[in-house]
């Protein structure tokens, strides 16, 4: 019994020191972005464009938008193409196509960022011949899918199939069971994931450096080149001014924060006591 305490108690401590580790992790890095960041972070480094090379100030707006944009075109590209690819997997695929598709997602999902950055800039950049928002969106909607399908997928499995017996018994038809009953039980974890996915590539900068590129200035639409904090932090982070790198710090901070409250955002909607009761 003696020594079972004393394998119990190290396993214990050991446990307990891992999970200390990887939760002082976290807290690092956001205690650094906060000491570093916070020091160029004012109402005009979120309001103001950027100032010209060498002149200290100004902020990133433009990037701050073009980011959203950047998310918003993915989510409506990328998730519901994942979204569908899920529910076909996992309610229609069968064994044989439904192994061959979680294989084939599982390899993209592999791929680094940069050679689906290379893979958008051959086949969108260099037709249009500019680079876009709409490239930017569609190489991180690559990345978006493979993560969005495996959720979606494992979500709806999760669905106890005695609801898929129940309302086939009543009489409806397969395809309404999982659209009706099917799906609405599994949207909570769905949509957990997909934040998940849009958190994933929100800070990716090889594709956007090949397909969006960069602009000084607001974007005048979605074919034309558009700034995102990703990718003003690198470009911020490599300069040899010191006030950029302040600024670039400060942008990696508000992308921090943005996808933090994001995601604290949703867990509060889809929280069980959040739904409205009757």
């Amino acid at each position: 019994m003696i020594r079972r305490k004393i394998v119990n108690a190290a396993m214990f401590a050991l446990t307990g020191l891992c999970a200390l580790l990887a939760v002082s992790v976290l807290f690092f890095i956001l205690g650094y972005l906060i000491y570093h960041g916070g020091k160029s972070l004012s109402w005009s480094f979120l309001t103001h464009l950027p100032r010209p090379t060498g002149e200290t100030g100004g902020g990133m707006a433009n990037a701050i938008v073009g980011t959203g944009e950047l998310l918003a075109l993915t989510c409506l590209i990328g998730v519901p193409v994942g979204f569908m690819a899920g529910v076909y997997v996992s309610e229609f695929g069968g064994k044989t196509a439904a192994a061959a598709i979680r294989y084939a997602a599982d390899l993209l999902n592999g791929v680094p960022s940069i050679v689906v950055g290379i893979f958008a800039y051959a086949v969108l950049v260099v037709p249009m011949r500019r680079f876009s928002a709409l490239a930017g969106a569609a190489s991180l909607s690559v990345l978006v899918i493979p993560i969005t399908l495996r959720a979606t997928e494992q979500f709806l499995r999760d669905v106890p199939n005695t609801l898929r017996e129940g309302a086939l018994a009543l009489g409806a038809p397969k395809w309404r069971t999982v659209l009706t009953v099917v799906i609405p039980a599994a949207m909570r974890g769905i949509i957990t994931g997909t934040i998940l996915a849009i958190a994933r590539v929100a800070g990716e900068t090889a594709p956007l450096l090949f397909t969006s590129f960069n602009n000084s200035y607001w974007s005048r639409g979605l074919d034309q080149p558009t700034s995102s904090l990703p990718v003003m932090v690198f470009t911020y982070a490599i300069s040899p001014y010191e006030d950029l790198h302040r600024q670039a710090w400060a942008a990696g901070l508000v992308l921090l924060t943005l996808m933090l409250v994001a995601n604290v955002a949703v867990r509060a909607i889809l929280s069980p006591g959040s739904a409205p009761r009757t």
